[in-house]
Protein backbone atom coordinates (compact mmCIF):
# COMPACT_ATOMS: atom_id res chain seq x y z
CA UNK A 1 0.00 0.00 0.00
CA UNK A 2 1.49 3.28 -0.64
CA UNK A 3 0.69 6.86 0.66
CA UNK A 4 2.30 9.68 -0.79
CA UNK A 5 2.13 12.51 1.92
CA UNK A 6 2.40 10.38 4.97
CA UNK A 7 4.58 13.18 6.84
CA UNK A 8 1.98 15.19 6.58
CA UNK A 9 -1.07 15.97 9.18
CA UNK A 10 -3.27 13.63 7.77
CA UNK A 11 -1.03 10.92 5.81
CA UNK A 12 0.24 10.44 9.90
CA UNK A 13 -2.73 9.79 11.45
CA UNK A 14 -3.86 7.32 7.78
CA UNK A 15 -0.73 5.71 8.25
CA UNK A 16 -1.24 4.51 11.80
CA UNK A 17 -4.59 3.56 11.05
CA UNK A 18 -3.26 1.80 8.49
CA UNK A 19 -0.61 -0.24 10.53
CA UNK A 20 -3.23 -0.97 12.90
CA UNK A 21 -5.34 -2.31 9.96
CA UNK A 22 -2.27 -4.65 9.51
CA UNK A 23 -1.76 -2.96 6.00
CA UNK A 24 1.86 -2.95 4.92
CA UNK A 25 2.94 1.04 4.00
CA UNK A 26 4.77 2.84 1.80
CA UNK A 27 5.32 6.49 2.20
CA UNK A 28 6.57 8.73 0.00
CA UNK A 29 6.88 12.81 0.39
CA UNK A 30 8.73 15.57 1.47
CA UNK A 31 10.23 16.34 4.96
CA UNK A 32 7.69 17.69 7.41
CA UNK A 33 7.72 21.27 7.14
CA UNK A 34 6.34 22.01 10.89
CA UNK A 35 8.36 22.01 14.04
CA UNK A 36 6.94 20.35 16.26
CA UNK A 37 5.05 17.66 13.71
CA UNK A 38 3.04 14.55 14.51
CA UNK A 39 5.28 11.95 12.31
CA UNK A 40 7.96 12.80 14.25
CA UNK A 41 6.11 12.72 17.17
CA UNK A 42 4.00 10.04 16.32
CA UNK A 43 6.84 7.99 15.37
CA UNK A 44 5.50 7.31 11.87
CA UNK A 45 8.66 6.36 10.50
CA UNK A 46 8.79 3.07 12.03
CA UNK A 47 5.35 2.58 11.26
CA UNK A 48 6.41 2.34 7.18
CA UNK A 49 9.10 2.15 4.50
CA UNK A 50 9.69 5.76 4.41
CA UNK A 51 10.50 7.30 1.32
CA UNK A 52 11.44 10.99 1.96
CA UNK A 53 10.97 12.42 -2.33
CA UNK A 54 9.14 15.24 -4.10
CA UNK A 55 6.28 14.11 -6.25
CA UNK A 56 7.34 16.55 -8.51
CA UNK A 57 10.08 14.48 -9.51
CA UNK A 58 8.40 11.99 -11.69
CA UNK A 59 11.12 9.62 -12.47
CA UNK A 60 12.04 8.91 -8.32
CA UNK A 61 8.25 8.35 -7.78
CA UNK A 62 7.92 6.28 -10.94
CA UNK A 63 10.96 4.08 -9.50
CA UNK A 64 9.39 3.81 -6.19
CA UNK A 65 6.23 2.40 -7.94
CA UNK A 66 7.45 0.19 -9.91
CA UNK A 67 10.07 -1.28 -7.20
CA UNK A 68 7.14 -1.67 -4.19
CA UNK A 69 4.26 -2.39 -6.73
CA UNK A 70 1.26 -1.48 -4.16
CA UNK A 71 -2.29 -2.73 -4.42
CA UNK A 72 -4.10 0.48 -3.21
CA UNK A 73 -2.41 3.72 -3.46
CA UNK A 74 -3.42 7.08 -1.07
CA UNK A 75 -2.63 10.02 -2.67
CA UNK A 76 -2.57 12.74 0.12
CA UNK A 77 0.94 14.83 -0.99
CA UNK A 78 0.03 18.45 -1.87
CA UNK A 79 0.61 22.05 -1.38
CA UNK A 80 -2.78 22.42 0.75
CA UNK A 81 -2.58 25.56 2.11
CA UNK A 82 -5.08 28.62 0.38
CA UNK A 83 -2.50 31.66 1.45
CA UNK A 84 0.63 29.92 0.55
CA UNK A 85 -1.02 29.34 -3.10
CA UNK A 86 -1.01 33.60 -2.82
CA UNK A 87 2.70 33.69 -1.86
CA UNK A 88 3.51 30.40 -4.19
CA UNK A 89 1.08 29.58 -7.02
CA UNK A 90 3.61 28.46 -9.61
CA UNK A 91 5.20 25.87 -7.16
CA UNK A 92 1.33 24.84 -5.62
CA UNK A 93 0.31 24.41 -9.58
CA UNK A 94 3.18 22.20 -9.68
CA UNK A 95 2.96 20.46 -6.34
CA UNK A 96 -0.84 19.98 -7.20
CA UNK A 97 -1.28 19.38 -10.47
CA UNK A 98 2.28 18.31 -12.25
CA UNK A 99 2.46 16.03 -9.18
CA UNK A 100 -0.69 14.49 -9.32
CA UNK A 101 -0.21 13.59 -12.96
CA UNK A 102 3.42 12.24 -11.81
CA UNK A 103 1.94 9.89 -9.26
CA UNK A 104 -1.03 8.70 -12.10
CA UNK A 105 1.57 8.09 -14.83
CA UNK A 106 3.59 5.84 -12.74
CA UNK A 107 0.90 3.53 -12.23
CA UNK A 108 0.63 2.87 -15.62
CA UNK A 109 1.69 -0.64 -16.77
CA UNK A 110 2.05 -1.46 -12.73
CA UNK A 111 -0.07 -5.00 -12.71
CA UNK A 112 0.08 -5.01 -9.03
CA UNK A 113 -2.24 -1.76 -8.61
CA UNK A 114 -5.85 -2.23 -8.01
CA UNK A 115 -7.66 1.29 -6.36
CA UNK A 116 -5.93 4.57 -6.42
CA UNK A 117 -7.56 7.28 -4.29
CA UNK A 118 -6.56 10.55 -5.04
CA UNK A 119 -7.20 13.40 -2.13
CA UNK A 120 -8.09 16.91 -3.48
CA UNK A 121 -10.53 19.26 -1.64
CA UNK A 122 -13.84 20.64 -0.74
CA UNK A 123 -12.56 23.89 -2.78
CA UNK A 124 -12.62 22.31 -6.29
CA UNK A 125 -16.30 23.71 -6.89
CA UNK A 126 -17.07 27.18 -8.24
CA UNK A 127 -17.88 29.01 -5.53
CA UNK A 128 -21.32 31.01 -5.85
CA UNK A 129 -21.39 31.95 -2.59
CA UNK A 130 -24.89 29.87 -2.03
CA UNK A 131 -26.90 27.95 1.01
CA UNK A 132 -26.61 25.05 -1.05
CA UNK A 133 -24.35 22.34 -0.65
CA UNK A 134 -22.00 20.82 -3.54
CA UNK A 135 -22.82 17.95 -5.19
CA UNK A 136 -19.82 15.69 -7.45
CA UNK A 137 -22.10 16.81 -10.27
CA UNK A 138 -21.60 20.62 -10.09
CA UNK A 139 -19.18 23.00 -11.94
CA UNK A 140 -15.23 22.91 -10.93
CA UNK A 141 -13.33 26.03 -11.10
CA UNK A 142 -11.49 28.17 -8.03
CA UNK A 143 -10.46 31.52 -7.32
CA UNK A 144 -7.20 31.39 -5.48
CA UNK A 145 -3.78 28.93 -6.89
CA UNK A 146 -4.78 26.46 -4.32
CA UNK A 147 -8.43 25.99 -4.83
CA UNK A 148 -7.67 26.28 -8.93
CA UNK A 149 -5.08 23.75 -8.40
CA UNK A 150 -6.96 21.35 -6.98
CA UNK A 151 -9.87 21.63 -9.76
CA UNK A 152 -7.06 21.09 -12.09
CA UNK A 153 -6.17 17.98 -10.24
CA UNK A 154 -9.99 16.70 -10.61
CA UNK A 155 -9.59 16.87 -14.43
CA UNK A 156 -6.07 15.01 -14.53
CA UNK A 157 -7.48 12.59 -12.48
CA UNK A 158 -11.01 12.04 -15.03
CA UNK A 159 -8.72 12.02 -17.57
CA UNK A 160 -6.00 9.60 -16.29
CA UNK A 161 -9.24 6.95 -15.50
CA UNK A 162 -11.10 7.28 -18.94
CA UNK A 163 -7.91 7.35 -21.28
CA UNK A 164 -5.38 4.62 -19.50
CA UNK A 165 -6.16 3.85 -15.88
CA UNK A 166 -9.87 1.72 -16.57
CA UNK A 167 -8.73 -0.14 -19.43
CA UNK A 168 -5.77 -1.43 -16.93
CA UNK A 169 -8.07 -2.61 -14.13
CA UNK A 170 -7.31 0.39 -12.12
CA UNK A 171 -9.97 1.66 -10.05
CA UNK A 172 -9.33 5.71 -9.60
CA UNK A 173 -11.51 8.30 -7.59
CA UNK A 174 -11.09 11.47 -6.11
CA UNK A 175 -12.06 12.12 -2.59
CA UNK A 176 -13.15 16.04 -1.49
CA UNK A 177 -13.00 16.66 2.04
CA UNK A 178 -13.85 19.30 4.15
CA UNK A 179 -12.40 21.30 6.46
CA UNK A 180 -10.43 18.58 8.88
CA UNK A 181 -9.42 19.10 12.63
CA UNK A 182 -7.84 16.76 14.84
CA UNK A 183 -4.63 15.89 17.02
CA UNK A 184 -1.36 17.04 15.55
CA UNK A 185 -1.57 20.05 13.17
CA UNK A 186 0.31 22.52 13.50
CA UNK A 187 -0.01 23.80 9.92
CA UNK A 188 0.13 27.47 9.08
CA UNK A 189 -3.09 29.78 8.84
CA UNK A 190 -5.66 26.83 9.84
CA UNK A 191 -7.96 27.92 12.62
CA UNK A 192 -7.25 24.88 15.13
CA UNK A 193 -3.39 25.05 15.10
CA UNK A 194 -3.75 29.07 15.49
CA UNK A 195 -5.77 28.93 18.45
CA UNK A 196 -3.55 25.84 20.07
CA UNK A 197 -0.43 28.04 18.90
CA UNK A 198 -2.22 31.18 20.59
CA UNK A 199 -3.85 30.30 23.44
CA UNK A 200 -0.58 27.93 24.74
CA UNK A 201 1.09 31.05 24.78
CA UNK A 202 -1.46 33.04 26.20
CA UNK A 203 -1.81 35.27 23.49
CA UNK A 204 -4.80 36.97 21.29
CA UNK A 205 -5.98 34.66 18.20
CA UNK A 206 -7.02 36.93 15.63
CA UNK A 207 -9.63 35.80 13.53
CA UNK A 208 -9.92 37.39 9.78
CA UNK A 209 -13.68 36.00 8.99
CA UNK A 210 -15.84 35.04 11.64
CA UNK A 211 -18.72 34.57 9.49
CA UNK A 212 -17.35 32.37 7.21
CA UNK A 213 -18.76 28.89 6.89
CA UNK A 214 -17.15 25.55 6.35
CA UNK A 215 -17.90 21.95 6.72
CA UNK A 216 -16.00 20.94 9.90
CA UNK A 217 -15.11 17.27 10.34
CA UNK A 218 -12.50 15.69 12.50
CA UNK A 219 -9.31 14.15 10.69
CA UNK A 220 -10.88 10.19 11.28
CA UNK A 221 -14.36 10.94 9.17
CA UNK A 222 -12.75 11.42 6.11
CA UNK A 223 -10.06 8.63 6.51
CA UNK A 224 -12.62 6.49 7.31
CA UNK A 225 -14.26 7.54 3.81
CA UNK A 226 -11.02 7.11 2.00
CA UNK A 227 -10.72 3.39 3.20
CA UNK A 228 -14.24 2.94 2.65
CA UNK A 229 -13.55 4.04 -0.60
CA UNK A 230 -10.70 1.99 -1.16
CA UNK A 231 -12.49 -1.03 -0.03
CA UNK A 232 -15.73 -0.93 -2.26
CA UNK A 233 -13.42 0.35 -5.13
CA UNK A 234 -11.21 -2.63 -4.62
CA UNK A 235 -14.30 -5.40 -5.63
CA UNK A 236 -16.68 -2.63 -7.58
CA UNK A 237 -14.55 -0.88 -9.97
CA UNK A 238 -17.15 0.44 -11.84
CA UNK A 239 -17.76 2.58 -8.64
CA UNK A 240 -14.71 4.70 -9.97
CA UNK A 241 -15.62 8.79 -9.65
CA UNK A 242 -15.60 11.48 -7.20
CA UNK A 243 -16.75 11.36 -3.75
CA UNK A 244 -17.40 14.00 -1.28
CA UNK A 245 -16.67 13.41 2.42
CA UNK A 246 -17.82 16.10 4.92
CA UNK A 247 -20.08 16.51 7.88
CA UNK A 248 -23.89 16.03 7.87
CA UNK A 249 -25.60 19.57 6.36
CA UNK A 250 -26.75 20.87 9.44
CA UNK A 251 -23.59 20.60 11.07
CA UNK A 252 -21.67 23.18 9.01
CA UNK A 253 -20.95 26.03 11.06
CA UNK A 254 -19.20 29.24 11.23
CA UNK A 255 -15.37 30.13 12.12
CA UNK A 256 -16.71 32.03 15.21
CA UNK A 257 -18.91 29.28 16.15
CA UNK A 258 -15.96 27.03 16.31
CA UNK A 259 -13.91 29.20 18.16
CA UNK A 260 -16.99 29.71 20.64
CA UNK A 261 -16.98 26.03 21.13
CA UNK A 262 -13.52 25.70 21.31
CA UNK A 263 -12.96 28.32 24.03
CA UNK A 264 -15.46 26.70 26.29
CA UNK A 265 -13.67 23.13 25.81
CA UNK A 266 -10.48 25.25 26.65
CA UNK A 267 -11.45 27.00 29.38
CA UNK A 268 -9.97 30.21 28.10
CA UNK A 269 -8.52 31.93 25.36
CA UNK A 270 -8.69 35.36 24.31
CA UNK A 271 -9.94 35.97 20.53
CA UNK A 272 -10.14 39.22 18.12
CA UNK A 273 -12.46 38.99 15.44
CA UNK A 274 -12.15 40.99 12.37
CA UNK A 275 -14.97 42.62 9.99
CA UNK A 276 -14.46 39.58 7.12
CA UNK A 277 -12.87 42.17 4.90
CA UNK A 278 -9.13 41.94 5.34
CA UNK A 279 -6.80 39.93 3.79
CA UNK A 280 -6.67 37.98 1.03
CA UNK A 281 -9.73 36.56 -1.08
CA UNK A 282 -11.39 33.57 0.26
CA UNK A 283 -14.98 31.79 -0.46
CA UNK A 284 -17.31 32.92 2.82
CA UNK A 285 -19.90 29.99 2.57
CA UNK A 286 -19.12 26.20 1.74
CA UNK A 287 -20.81 23.52 2.26
CA UNK A 288 -21.09 19.55 0.81
CA UNK A 289 -23.73 17.17 -0.43
CA UNK A 290 -22.54 13.77 0.68
CA UNK A 291 -25.63 11.67 -0.20
CA UNK A 292 -23.13 9.87 -2.85
CA UNK A 293 -21.20 8.41 -0.31
CA UNK A 294 -23.77 7.76 2.15
CA UNK A 295 -25.62 6.02 -0.39
CA UNK A 296 -22.79 4.27 -2.34
CA UNK A 297 -20.27 3.78 0.01
CA UNK A 298 -22.09 3.57 3.42
CA UNK A 299 -20.69 6.64 4.76
CA UNK A 300 -21.67 8.40 7.66
CA UNK A 301 -20.83 10.87 9.63
CA UNK A 302 -20.26 9.50 13.53
CA UNK A 303 -18.68 12.86 15.43
CA UNK A 304 -20.82 16.09 15.82
CA UNK A 305 -18.83 19.07 15.75
CA UNK A 306 -18.75 19.53 19.80
CA UNK A 307 -17.29 15.79 19.77
CA UNK A 308 -14.46 16.93 17.37
CA UNK A 309 -13.29 19.88 18.97
CA UNK A 310 -13.65 18.24 22.41
CA UNK A 311 -11.56 15.47 20.61
CA UNK A 312 -9.26 17.85 19.58
CA UNK A 313 -8.61 20.02 22.51
CA UNK A 314 -8.36 16.56 24.52
CA UNK A 315 -5.59 15.39 22.35
CA UNK A 316 -3.64 18.93 21.97
CA UNK A 317 -3.70 19.10 25.99
CA UNK A 318 -2.37 15.74 27.16
CA UNK A 319 0.35 15.76 24.33
CA UNK A 320 1.33 19.03 25.83
CA UNK A 321 1.02 17.79 29.35
CA UNK A 322 3.88 14.55 28.15
CA UNK A 323 1.44 11.58 26.50
CA UNK A 324 2.89 9.74 23.47
CA UNK A 325 1.32 11.20 20.16
CA UNK A 326 0.86 7.49 18.79
CA UNK A 327 -0.87 6.67 21.69
CA UNK A 328 -2.94 9.55 21.77
CA UNK A 329 -4.15 8.44 18.40
CA UNK A 330 -4.49 5.07 18.47
CA UNK A 331 -6.78 6.13 21.73
CA UNK A 332 -8.86 8.05 19.09
CA UNK A 333 -9.29 5.70 16.50
CA UNK A 334 -9.99 3.43 19.09
CA UNK A 335 -13.14 5.49 20.27
CA UNK A 336 -14.35 6.40 16.46
CA UNK A 337 -14.39 2.72 15.63
CA UNK A 338 -16.55 2.04 18.61
CA UNK A 339 -18.82 4.80 17.40
CA UNK A 340 -22.35 4.32 15.73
Amino acid sequence: MLVTGHTGFKGAWLTVWLRQMGAKVTGYSLAPVTQPNLFTLAGIEALCDSHLGDIRDASQLAALVKDTRPEIVFHLAAQPLVRASYRQPLETYATNVMGTANLLDSLRDVASVKVAVMITTDKVYRNNEWEWPYRESDVLGGHDPYSASKAACEVVIESYRKAFLAKQGVAVASARAGNVIGGGDWSEDRLIPDAVRAWQASEVLQIRRPLAVRPWQHVLEPLCGYLQLAEHLYGQPALAGAYNFGPQSQEAATVQEVIDQARAVYKRGDVCYGDGQEGLHEAGLLALDIAKSTHTLGFRPRWPLKQCIEQTFAWYRAQAEGADARVLCAKDIALYEAST
